[in-house]
Order: structure tokens, then C-alpha cells, then sequence
């Protein structure tokens, strides 16, 4: 959602890297930029004002002007007053005797009833014990989809139907949850178009019977300014504890999130990334700065990589890498890994360096390039697979006629598997040299198997 204010942050940048010493009218040429685009981008004007003045007082200071790098020393300047105004990471509150509650509060629409489930997925994973409660009893079909979407997760779901206030069933499901020993409870409370005082009574007779560890407020980042007016609206009736906000993966100008926090004073808890179940990430200003500069986030894909590929797995890719084998077995295999991690254009963004080659990729068309390296691969032999030298012109062709593509697609995949089988050769013989020198190595991408394999990028572009 940063894209259009990371481009243009970084064009400033640029310029200002090709300036040997940097002088206090450069340095003012820079910020007024940085003040239009981070407006542009729909952050809030007291906002960007104070901001820009902060990193204005620190750039043309001793520490940038006397700089053998001054550029990168403003980049620096810009990337801490980032994660200033972002504030810190605030976990949700687990202290005092379970079970907690965490309430979850919103507009309709807001996308409530999801990131309850999401949340309660995360917690799942995190050895708690979730139950969900349906308490918008002004929408039948809320009710459905948090029982649909609680049997996804596994979790268990209390509802009472749509004739029980809200209180009595956020009280009742706080019983239920004593008495079946389930430590946290999730309220999805219900929503209105706008903030009224109907709802606003709802809600505040739900947190006089649940004494809530959090309230959380869902916004959506796609409404810009009026995210941050609707977590003021809420927050003089019912104290929000935190803030979650989704469709960070739209392409919205993302200045909701760089304004909301400094001008209501309420933690950004959680930011969901995507439409599935597992797309909730904890709010980290400082990923989230390094996204917006550009500067990728290396952490987040590691956590993603060992969420979804195990250790064990790991480990026996590393085998064959070591002992120079790579197959098309083991290239299938690693297609499938990195279409578990998420789309690709937002993996190569979490590359440091990399966000510039992710304009140059279609979405669509990387997408249908993976589908269609799939499809040949799967129309090969078990044999052929682990013995690609047999891949003879004969067999070539039955591959392009069963797998729907031209000889042409089949000679060009094969072509960029030798390449990437010599890539993997050289890092056995590296891995080799290092286990010599010292037992067992780190777990950055592309390495332990390969998160990403080098020459994969050549596939997303298309063919």
C-alpha cells in the first residue's frame, strides 16, 4: 500500500546521493518533497508537519553536514523518526487471571467477523485457548460466518442467536469460557455504518460485563483520514487498549497508518495483510519503516518461511545441496514453498534492493508463469524429474502436448534449470567449505533449502 510513497521517498534519496556534501539548501529542497509526498500519501498535515521538522532540526546538524555520507545519514535520520512516529509495538494484555477478554470493536464493514476468526487463529498457534463469541445480533449472517469461519480454525463458537442482547451473551460466553477453561475470549461486537449512540451504549454495557484486557478498534486502511476521525469517535466512548488495521495489502496511499497512532495515541496492535486466515501480522514500526523506505523486510519472510516449511524439510534440502544434487523434484518442491509464503511480489518486496524489480513484474503473469513451470514439471516422469539429461527432444514434445504449452516453454524451463542446478552446485560446494570451518549456518533466505532459490526471480517475470 506504501508503493507510490516509497517511490517517491526514495527518488528524493537519489538525488540526494549524488551530492558529495550536502548543504542546508539541499537539505530543504529534500524536505519539501518528503512533505508532499508523505501528503500525498493522505498522512494527516499536523502530522507531517511536526515530522518534517524533526528530521529537518536532525539533517542539518553536525551529524549529517560532516557526514562522509550524508545522504545515507539523512535516510538514517528519516527511518528513525519513522518508527518514532509509528510508536512502539504493543502486545495484547496478558496479565491478571484468565481468561481474558479481548473485544473487538468497529464500523460495519471494518472486516470484524474475519479478524476475529484470524486473531483467534493466531492465538491458536501460540498454545492459547480461543473461544469466540458472536455478539452482533443485528446481523444473522454475522453469526453464520463466525461459526463458518470458527470450524476453519477449530475454534469452538458461543452464540445465543439474534433475540439475546449483546451483554447477556458476552456474559454468559465469559461463564462458558470459566468453566470449559478457555483463557481468552474474543467478542465480535456489532457495527453501524457510522458511530452513533445506540451502538456506543451496546458496547459500553459489553465492557461493564467482560472487563476487557484489550479493546480493539478494526479500521480499514482504505478510508484514509476517516480511519483516524472513527478511532477518535470510538475511542471518547469505549478506551481503546489498540488498533487493528486491515487491507494493509490494498492500494490504499497508507497514510492511516502513519497518522493514527500520533494523533489519537492508541498502539497499532496488528495489521492484516491479506484475504486468508493466516494473514494477521503483529504491528512492527521498525518492518514497517524499512517497507515504506524501501529497505525490505528480511524478519517478516523469515518468520513466513518457518511457519510454513519445517525444519526437517529444511534440513534434507540442505542435504542434497550439500552433496550437489537438485532435481526437478527438488525445483517442484521449491515452487510449492514459496506459493505457501504468499504472492510473490509481496516476498520480493521484503528483499532488501529488490522493491525496484517488483515494479517490473505483472502479478497476474508471474502468477500464470508458476502455474505453467508447474505444469510441465508435472507432466514429466518420476524418472525424467530426478534425471532431466534424459530430456530428449522426443520426450520434450510429449511434455509441451501434455502439459498444454510449446516445445519452446519446455526448452526455455530447461534451460533455466541448468542455470539454477550450477547455482546450487557452487552453493553445495560452499556449504561443504562452511561445515568444515563451523557446524551449522543461519537461516536467511535462500539458504537451509533455499526460502527462495537465485534464478526463481527469472520465472515471475513471465517467459
Amino acid at each position: 500500500m506504501f508503493e507510490s510513497l516509497t517511490d517517491k521517498l526514495q527518488s528524493v534519496f537519489d538525488r540526494l546521493a549524488t551530492k558529495g556534501r550536502l548543504t542546508e539548501n539541499d537539505v530543504n529542497a529534500a524536505m519539501r518533497e518528503v512533505r508532499l509526498a508523505l501528503l500525498e500519501a493522505d498522512v494527516n498535515y499536523k502530522v507531517v508537519k511536526d515530522f518534517v521538522e524533526r528530521v529537518k532540526a536532525r539533517a542539518v546538524g553536525v551529524e549529517v553536514m560532516q557526514s562522509l555520507t550524508p545522504a545515507q545519514q539523512v535516510v538514517k535520520i528519516v527511518n528513525e523518526e519513522l518508527i518514532e512516529l509509528l510508536g512502539k509495538p504493543a502486545p495484547l494484555n496478558t496479565s491478571g487471571q484468565p481468561p481474558h477478554v479481548i473485544m473487538l470493536v468497529g464500523l460495519q464493514g471494518a472486516g470484524k467477523t474475519t479478524m476475529a476468526a484470524k486473531l483467534a487463529l493466531r492465538l491458536k498457534k501460540n498454545g492459547q485457548r480461543p473461544l469466540l463469541v458472536a455478539a452482533d445480533i443485528y446481523r444473522p449472517a454475522a453469526i453464520k460466518q463466525l461459526e463458518v469461519l470458527g470450524a476453519q480454525v477449530d475454534v469452538p463458537v458461543f452464540a445465543m442467536g439474534t433475540q439475546t442482547p449483546a451483554s447477556t451473551i458476552a456474559k454468559d460466553a465469559l461463564k462458558q469460557a470459566r468453566e470449559k477453561a478457555y483463557n481468552v475470549v474474543i467478542v465480535d461486537t456489532a457495527g453501524r455504518l457510522q458511530i452513533d449512540d445506540s451502538l456506543m451504549q451496546e458496547l459500553e454495557q459489553v465492557r461493564m460485563v467482560t472487563r476487557p484486557a484489550d479493546i480493539l478498534l478494526v479500521v480499514d486502511a482504505m478510508t484514509g483520514q476517516e480511519a483516524v476521525n472513527v478511532s477518535e469517535g470510538f475511542n471518547m466512548r469505549v478506551p481503546l487498549t489498540g488498533l487493528i488495521m486491515t487491507k494493509i495489502d490494498g492500494d490504499a496511499r497508507g497514510g492511516a497508518a502513519l497518522s493514527v497512532r500520533e494523533v489519537t495515541g492508541v498502539p497499532i496492535k496488528f495489521l492484516g495483510t491479506g484475504e486468508k486466515l493466516p494473514d494477521l501480522e503483529p504491528f512492527d514500526p521498525e518492518r514497517l519503516a524499512g517497507r515504506i523506505l524501501g529497505m525490505g523486510d528480511v524478519l517478516t519472510l523469515i518468520e513466513r518461511a518457518q511457519e510454513h516449511i519445517s525444519e526437517a524439510d529444511a534440513a534434507a534440502m540442505e542435504k542434497r545441496l550439500v552433496e550437489g544434487q537438485f532435481d526437478f523434484e527438488d525445483f517442484l518442491d521449491q515452487l510449492k514453498q514459496v506459493k505457501r509464503l504468499g504472492p510473490i511480489t509481496d516476498i520480493l518486496g521484503m528483499i532488501p534492493g529488490m522493491n525496484r524489480m517488483v515494479k517490473e513484474i505483472d502479478p497476474m503473469m508471474a502468477q500464470d508463469s508458476i502455474k505453467k513451470t508447474e505444469a510441465i514439471i508435472s507432466s514429466m516422469t518420476l524418472h525424467e524429474r530426478r534425471n532431466p539429461d534424459v530430456l530428449n527432444a522426443s520426450r520434450r514434445r510429449r511434455i509441451a502436448a501434455g502439459s498444454g504449452t510449446t516445445v519452446q516453454d519446455v526448452n526455455q524451463l530447461v534451460k533455466q534449470f541448468r542455470e539454477m542446478q550450477k547455482m546450487m552446485k557452487q552453493l553445495g560446494i560452499m556449504g561443504r567449505g562452511k561445515k568444515k570451518s563451523k557446524k551449522g549456518h543461519g537461516g536467511m533466505p535462500g539458504q537451509r533449502g533455499g526460502v527462495l532459490p537465485s534464478g526463481l526471480s527469472d520465472l515471475f517475470g513471465g517467459r
